[in-house]
């Protein structure tokens, strides 16, 4: 009976064909994957840096306004010169500390 051996051998090959077709699949999804891991960390990363900036402008635009405020009001004493300082090096301290935890944060 060769008909019967060689529709097996047929089969058999058919299967490894299958079998190696699978394993292509598999290595072409997982570098997909991967692909995709990479990307969302980097727009992630991005999220982060533009959240860090908003943060920092949205303080330094308080800070601003504030110093504004309190030297435009009619009627108003003048703070003396050296509170207006320590105020703006408040402001500088707390956008530098922001900056310093979104460098370490970036390095993890």
């Amino acid at each position: 009976m060769p008909g019967k051996n060689s529709h097996m051998k047929m089969i058999e090959s058919r299967k490894r064909l299958l079998i190696a077709e699978s394993e292509l699949n598999r290595a072409h999804l997982l570098h997909e994957l991967d692909t995709m891991a990479v990307e969302i960390h980097g727009l992630a990363n991005q999220a982060k840096t533009i959240n860090w900036m908003a943060s920092a402008a949205a303080l330094l635009i308080s800070g601003l306004s504030s110093f504004r405020s309190k030297n435009s009001a009619p009627g108003a004493e003048r703070s003396p010169w050296w509170q207006t300082i320590l105020k703006g090096a408040g402001v500088v301290s707390s956008l530098w500390s922001e900056f310093r935890s979104q460098d370490h944060s970036k390095a993890k």
